[in-house]
């Protein structure tokens, strides 16, 4: 197999990876990573799918992976992690990757997840820890982002693929710039440094905003364990999880 003409056995070299799997479809690169963790794979290896036939986001929702996207899985064996943090630092790599390839700061986050391109999702991140008692064993690192693929008719107001901004690139263009990024960053401390939460400010989509949910409040940026903070009014709270409604 190859991927936009690289062999799949060159992919691994190429990004600095201990090995990366290429497959024309998996069920989600995540249950790959998963199955990969109980093999005890080395940290950083990778998987890509052509097509993803049940990938997954957050709270259950599906995330629909045909050809042309960049459906990518990464296993991390940190000592210590917060998934919060791992998914902020994920949604960096991709936004500074967008960055890079469009020639200026277009791309924006949206806690906890989402990658927005012209107020559309762009790209999503899942994080999954599997641990034995209190010991993490490993964590799996899962981002999708529309790159080629064509986005349904019915989702084009809420989701957009790369290439509607970029129609010559291609998926290695992304690949080659984020898997090196997300490896570098599972070797930064667990929490966010002040550079990090400086970085995700600049891009913060959610800052300002009233919300329903998961807290009735105005957001109001991240904490270092990638929380995000909600002004109450009375008094500001750290949310660690849930699902962003805009009020």
């Amino acid at each position: 197999m190859t991927l936009d003409g690289v062999p799949a056995a060159e992919l691994a070299a190429r990004w600095g990876v201990p090995h990366c799997g290429l497959f024309h479809q998996l069920t989600s690169t995540l249950d790959a990573i998963h199955q990969l963790g109980v093999q005890g794979a080395p940290a950083a290896t990778a998987v890509i799918a052509e097509e993803q036939t049940a990938g997954r986001g957050r709270d259950g929702r599906t995330w629909h992976s045909p050809h042309g996207g960049v459906w990518l899985g990464v296993l991390f064996r940190p000592q210590h992690a917060v998934l919060g943090t791992a998914s902020i630092r994920a949604g960096v790599a991709v936004a500074d990757t967008v960055d890079a390839l469009l020639g200026g700061p277009f791309a924006r986050l949206k806690w906890p997840n989402d990658v927005l391109l012209d107020d559309r999702k762009l790209a999503g991140i899942l994080c999954e820890g599997r641990w034995q008692g209190e010991r993490l064993q490993w964590l799996a690192v899962g981002v999708g982002v529309n790159v080629r693929n064509a986005v349904p008719t019915a989702m084009a107001s809420r989701a957009i693929a790369l290439a509607e901004r970029l129609p010559a690139v291609r998926r290695i263009d992304v690949l080659d710039r984020l898997v090196p990024a997300l490896v570098r960053s599972a070797a930064l401390d667990p929490a966010l440094s002040e550079q990090e939460c400086a970085a995700f400010a600049e891009r913060d989509w959610l800052r300002g905003r009233q919300l329903r949910a998961p807290a009735a409040g105005r957001a109001g940026g991240l904490r270092p364990d990638g929380a995000l903070l909600v002004d109450l009014g009375a008094g500001t709270i750290g949310v660690r999880e849930g699902r962003v409604e805009l009020a």
